[in-house]
């Protein structure tokens, strides 16, 4: 991997970082199921937007299903559960549990898709756990059935992340692949009209009680444009350049920014070992990109 590869790997996890910020902020306005419909809206706007200024054409080659349904399990699903999540879990927290990304994506790649890891990996992935684990907040933990609901919710979006990579590679860059603006788009509309149904039906029972903020507002625009629309085509060209399990260890960078976004902006609290964590976790990058993925007989 290459300098410019590190590089956008950390621009990814500053961006998806922001992106528990501006949930945190937003839910309460929208509601989870509103927030996250408008993120894969602006999201699909926004690229759509990029791909007329470039006159990209619009050719799928008979994958726009196979692209559709990757957008459900990379997009609509993981944010409906992380807007679900930040109802009851600081922006930084959730951010944490998101780092559990690549352990799942070795699992599943283990168990589904023939995934052999090196003794390096999975030092690395035990590596990456510790180093969250010294980021928590310390002190007497929520254990309401709200604060569980939470840390639920963000385990089974790291599983629906984890699968995804494998699909991407398997429905897309196994087959000839699609330029990474492209498999962004498609995957933002398929992730869109799964949730269209859904927020309308709420929407039409359950109307908004008052008009949001302007801050929420913005929070919206700038999930579903930076941290959607800009941060999904650096992920899916980095999952065509580095592969699945590469890829999915920017999420071990990404707890580090979280923390530090909620602490500047939502005034969060900041344990005083999270610069150690920090450390930790980078090693645990380092470990996993450096090792070899094989695939077993």
């Amino acid at each position: 991997m290459g300098n410019g590869d590190g590089l956008r790997l950390a621009l990814l996890a500053a961006i998806w970082g922001a992106s528990f910020l501006f949930m945190r902020i937003a839910v309460p306005a929208f509601g989870a199921l509103h927030t996250a419909f408008l993120r894969v809206l602006l999201g699909a706007l926004g690229l759509a937007a990029l791909s007329l200024l470039l006159k990209s054409a619009w050719r799928f080659d008979g994958k726009f299903r196979r692209v559709a349904l990757l957008g459900i399990v990379n997009s609509g699903l993981p944010f409906l559960l992380y807007c679900l999540a930040a109802r009851h879990l600081p922006a930084g927290y959730s951010a944490l549990l998101n780092a559990t990304t690549p352990l799942m994506g070795a699992l599943i790649g283990f168990a589904c898709f023939g995934e052999a890891l090196s003794r390096r990996q999975w030092l690395g992935v035990t590596i990456g756990f510790l180093g969250v684990a010294l980021i928590l907040p310390r002190g007497e933990l929520d254990t309401s059935a709200a604060m569980l609901v939470g840390i639920g919710a963000c385990l089974l979006a790291t599983a629906c992340y984890g699968m995804a990579g494998y699909l991407a590679r398997r429905w897309i860059s196994e087959r000839g692949g699609l330029d990474a603006t492209l498999v962004a788009l498609g995957s933002q509309l398929g992730a869109t009209l799964f949730l269209l149904p859904f927020s309308m039906a709420v929407l039409v029972m359950n109307p908004l009680p008052a008009m949001p903020p302007m801050s929420a507002w913005l929070s919206v625009l700038a999930v579903g444009l930076l941290c959607t629309a800009l941060a999904y085509i650096l992920y899916f060209r980095l999952l065509a350049d580095l592969g699945p399990l590469r890829t999915l260890s920017v999420t071990f960078l990404v707890p580090p920014f979280g923390v530090l976004w909620g602490y500047l902006v939502l005034g969060e609290t900041l344990a005083p070992n999270a610069l150690l964590g920090a450390v930790v976790i980078g090693l645990a990058v380092w470990l996993v990109l450096r090792g070899e993925v094989k695939t077993r007989a």
